[in-house]
């Protein structure tokens, strides 16, 4: 059987103890996200990741680091999402201020918790500073419209 394979890019934009998030207040993904966005066919993922972070925060990302797999898996529709989780740790350039994905703002890590966020995102967060790489995908019950399991696998 044949399924649909939908790829992105998630970008943690990491500056000592802070990480640059947009204020997105659009569609159904509101609050505080990571840059990233659709891989445009046929452009690469790392050419992907660099685009979208300039387009939504003004930067260029230099040096980005796979730190792992992320997404949706629907069985019964045949479907993946995938997100190709990159961190940068290393830019040039000044933040917009602002953007259409939302205005970028440098938050403290701590603060995150504070923050009005998807829990996916809150959670996928510190996996990306962790050492090593992560895999974190969510399985869609169709039937029921919702998430019926995450499977999440860190590699050391």
């Amino acid at each position: 059987m044949r399924e649909t394979i939908k790829n992105y890019v998630n970008v943690c934009i990491k500056k000592g103890q802070q990480v640059l998030l947009l204020d997105r207040q659009h569609d159904d993904f509101k609050g505080w996200i990571q840059p990233g966005g659709k891989v445009e066919f046929p452009e690469s993922f790392f050419e992907a990741a660099v685009r979208e972070v300039r387009e939504e925060t003004g930067l260029t990302v230099l040096n980005l680091q796979l730190k792992g797999i992320s997404g949706f898996t629907n069985p019964i529709g045949n479907e993946r999402y995938v997100y190709y989780d990159f961190l940068c740790e290393d830019f040039e350039g000044e933040i917009l201020s602002e953007s259409p994905e939302g205005t970028p703002k440098w938050w403290l890590i701590d603060q995150l918790n504070q923050l009005d966020m998807q829990d996916d995102i809150r959670d996928r967060l510190p996996l990306y500073w962790r050492k090593g790489s992560f895999e974190r995908i969510h399985y869609w019950d169709e039937e029921n419209h919702c998430i019926s399991h995450t499977k999440e696998i860190l590699y050391d």
